[in-house]
């Protein structure tokens, strides 16, 4: 027989063999799971569920929409430097950042608002951000706030804390009834802003010391997990604000903070050591709200070394999503909800942000510092 008399092979098209029934059913199953997860997680099966993107909507409402900027920590400006290990978190932590020796880092200085051209004197929470770039490409990126605690302990009470501190139209202030409505359902705010108000602001970003809030966990070589919170504390004295001649009610200088830290780093390098307090079983990891006691054992593991400013740019800390939870192997996020939250708003706000043009910033650095930009 002849290849062109070879009979053609015969397929069953229908009806279908009971295989084929099986595995289209278990790939319509698999089909269906899918479409169903990103329909949860986009909150649309159950849209009264808090979502990342009803936190960011939520920004929106109370701010607007500015295209182009952060939805909250809008107002800002690019730092770098390097940090210099002193090689005593290695007996708590595997990671390289912790090594004696020298990591470049990167960062940004902010106002948390989400308005990005506020005044100064409008805002009273700075925010040191960084990323800390390690070998092998590994990255540790936290953001940083110069209060003692979180005002909230988790991402609903943050969403409803939102709505009860939005400015009424008619006042420009927040509605006095709702917000006592609110602590009066959140005792641990109440306790919390006490606290955060009790602590005096300094001067300006470069004697402010700056704190994790959120719990991580370090992780040593022999698999030892140890509970810790982080601070960057300025080695440039701390001055309080009132005490320099800055009037936070009269704005002569609507960007003072930023101005002042330009200033500074005209003159030379700012520097931060990143000291760890060590906690124990005792100690809440999932509260951002509670403080550890002052009696805990607090390790100096290096010195942050700031000595360049640059106007946030493509190609500087303006790409960056400072994420909380990039972290290098040694260093673990701990039970606190809040960490999941923020990882998932952020990526929220970037997205949104990185699709939108985006007007020049409020924050313009002249070429006062040496070396190269951030």
């Amino acid at each position: 027989m002849s290849e062109y008399e070879n009979p053609r092979p015969h397929y069953r098209l229908w009806p279908p063999s009971p295989e084929t029934i099986t595995s289209l059913v278990t790939i319509g199953i698999a089909v269906a799971c899918i479409a169903a997860g990103f329909a949860y997680v986009g909150g649309y099966l159950t849209p009264q569920r808090l979502t990342q993107a009803r936190i960011i909507d939520r920004f929106e409402q109370i701010n607007g929409v500015h295209p182009g900027f952060r939805r909250n920590h809008a107002k800002g400006v690019c730092i770098a430097g390097t940090f210099d290990s002193n090689g005593n978190g290695t007996a708590l932590s595997t990671a390289a950042v912790f090594e004696k020796g020298t990591t470049p880092v990167t960062g940004r200085f902010a106002v948390a608002v989400g308005k990005p051209f506020v005044p100064d004197n409008e805002t009273e929470v700075r925010s040191m951000a960084l990323s800390f770039r390690l070998r092998d490409g590994e990255e540790w990126r936290t953001g940083m706030n110069d209060i003692p605690v979180f005002p909230v302990r988790n991402a609903q009470a943050f969403y409803e804390q939102m709505l009860a501190a939005r400015p009424d139209p008619a006042t420009g202030k927040p509605d006095p009834s709702r917000m006592q409505s609110f602590l009066a359902a959140h005792p641990e705010t109440a306790k919390a802003l006490q606290a955060i108000k009790a602590r005096p602001f300094s001067t300006g970003f470069a004697n402010a010391s700056y704190n994790s809030l959120d719990a991580f966990r370090f992780v040593n070589g022999a698999g030892v997990s140890t509970p810790v919170r982080w601070s960057m504390e300025a080695v440039d004295p701390f001055v309080a604000e009132g005490q320099a001649g800055v009037n936070k009610s009269s704005p002569t200088d609507v960007n003072y903070l930023f101005d002042d830290l330009i200033a500074r780093l005209a003159k030379g390098s700012v520097q931060w050591h990143l000291v760890v307090t060590i906690g124990t079983s005792d100690d809440a990891t999932a509260d951002a709200t509670v403080a550890w006691p002052e009696t805990r054992t607090r390790l100096t593991l290096g010195t942050l070394t700031i000595d360049r400013i640059a106007t946030e740019a493509p190609g500087n800390c303006s790409d960056v999503n400072f994420d909380p939870l990039v972290l290098p192997a040694g260093i673990a996020p701990s039970d606190d909800p809040l960490l999941s939250a923020r990882s998932a708003t952020y990526s929220n706000s970037f997205r949104r942000r990185a699709a939108e043009a985006k007007t020049p910033s409020e924050v313009q650095v002249p070429n006062v510092t040496k070396g190269a930009s951030p």
